[in-house]
């Protein structure tokens, strides 16, 4: 093993920051044009930085989000209390401060969403690495983090070999376990976990869901069965009882959006999720925006549970009543699908939808059409994996921290951490990358404070 730097001599305070996301860098930031007594070098596994933040902007960099304080901070659900901190010290209003101040203007959009107003992440992401290497910070591309060798230095995996850096102090925010081909893979948790670091178990966030049959109809032959048993025993194990949708509705409407619907969720502890959007039909299941917005909850009633079921309004812009006067009004000669939409604008995926899950029996009874139209069952049986969610739930619990996210069960030199690796999760729109921003200067300015800076 080879030693990436001399280890230090009475020189300034030398501090390793790994990951080279949105919070590393704000980490680095932060450490860099605080003090010239301290050395900043960042390691990232990737051959270039902010890999996943470019990602994130590929379709238009939502950085943070213009909604009221109490109602951006409920984003963070049962982690609210502790990310209220961060936010306090860097929240929206700072974020969008600070990515002016690197020349990059921002407006809200019609949603409320914050962008940089030529939507773009790159342009942000080179001025950033621009002021990062003027302020002396270092980058050292390809190196893997692999722990510690027996005298607490930092071991790194390198094209070159295996390579250590002592360091005086450390800053981990090497993400959560999404998107392992950007850098995210969680191989960071058995390093941490084996140390006696609480590491709560990663789970996929803002993630799709694969449907699946439905055991409430049949849960009177379960006859003493719990319903997770009854469950797995329904669906079974063949090719032709696999979770998913029809072939028929798979290949022909895989990819294609539900528009203008809304979805409501209540789990077995109470709580509810309601809201009107979009999401997107997959091979297997559903995918989108309104979907991760209630992926925490679906995600933890499937596995409490082994399912979880959420009605789909088709027309929430109209009562049961108004439908159920539309699906009666006479149709004459015409098909049901013309009368639908012709009367109701159900057609296309919509109408496909209804036909996957009615029998012809209900599609022709206007009540239970009606009914369907406003409060479709739609039974989830499994998340995504992880790889493809956008996001991760767990990570290092926030009782394994203090207030300036310093590792509290480790010995030896100061380790503090930042972002997605942290016990926490949010919706899109903002919410995510804010959190990371804050954390990242929280830690950095824990370094700071640690060596009385």
């Amino acid at each position: 093993m080879t030693s990436l730097v001399p280890p230090p001599t009475g020189g300034p305070r030398r501090i390793a920051v790994i990951g080279g996301g949105p919070a590393g860098l704000m980490a680095a930031e932060v450490l860099a044009s605080a003090s010239a007594a301290l050395e900043v070098q960042l390691f990232d596994a990737m051959p270039s930085v902010g890999r996943k933040f470019l990602l994130a902007g590929k379709g238009g960099l939502n950085l943070t989000h213009s909604e009221a304080a109490g109602a951006f901070l409920s984003r963070y659900g049962e982690r609210a209390g502790q990310i209220q901190p961060l936010l306090a010290a860097f929240g929206p209003a700072e974020l969008r401060a600070w990515a002016l101040a690197l020349g990059v203007e921002t407006f809200v959009g019609s949603s409320g969403r914050v962008f940089p107003k030529d939507m773009k992440a790159a342009p942000l992401l080179r001025a950033w690495l621009q002021r990062l290497r003027g302020a002396g910070v270092k980058f050292s591309m390809r190196h893997r983090w692999l722990g510690w060798t027996d005298d607490g230095a930092l071991r790194f995996s390198t094209p070159t070999g295996e390579t250590s850096f002592q360091a005086d102090a450390v800053v981990l925010a090497l993400g959560g376990g999404s998107w392992a081909r950007l850098g995210s893979d969680g191989a960071w948790v058995p390093l941490l976990s084996e140390r006696g670091v609480a590491v709560a178990p990663l789970q996929p966030s803002n993630c799709g869901f694969d449907v699946g049959p439905e055991p409430h109809a049949l849960a009177a032959a379960a006859q003493g069965e719990t319903r997770r048993d009854f469950f797995k025993e329904l669906i079974g194990t063949g090719p032709s009882q696999q979770p998913g949708w029809t072939e028929h509705f798979s290949s022909r409407f895989a990819g294609q959006p539900f528009k203008l619907v809304a979805i409501s969720f209540t789990d077995s502890q109470g709580r509810s999720f309601s809201r009107k959007g979009e999401f997107v039909a997959t091979a297997t299941g559903v995918e989108g925006s309104l979907i991760y917005a209630a992926s925490s909850l679906l995600r933890d009633e499937i596995s409490a549970h082994g399912s979880a079921t959420f009605t789909l309004d088709l027309l929430p812009d109209k009562s049961f009543e108004q439908v159920l006067v539309e699906v009666r009004h006479p149709r004459g000669s015409r098909s049901l699908s013309s009368h639908l939409k012709s009367r109701l604008s159900i057609e296309g995926i919509k109408a496909a939808m209804l036909h996957e899950l009615l029998g012809k029996e209900a599609m022709n009874e206007p009540v239970q059409l009606a009914r369907a139209i406003k409060a479709l069952p739609i039974h989830l049986v499994a998340a995504r994996p992880i790889d493809e969610a956008i996001s991760s739930a767990g990570g290092v619990r926030f009782d394994a921290v203090d207030a300036q996210l310093k590792l509290t069960a480790l010995a030896g030199g100061p380790v503090f951490c930042a972002g997605e690796m942290l016990d926490w999760e949010a919706p899109t729109g903002g919410y995510l990358l804010t959190a990371c921003f804050a954390s990242g200067r929280v830690a950095g300015h824990g370094v700071l404070s640690h060596f009385g800076l």
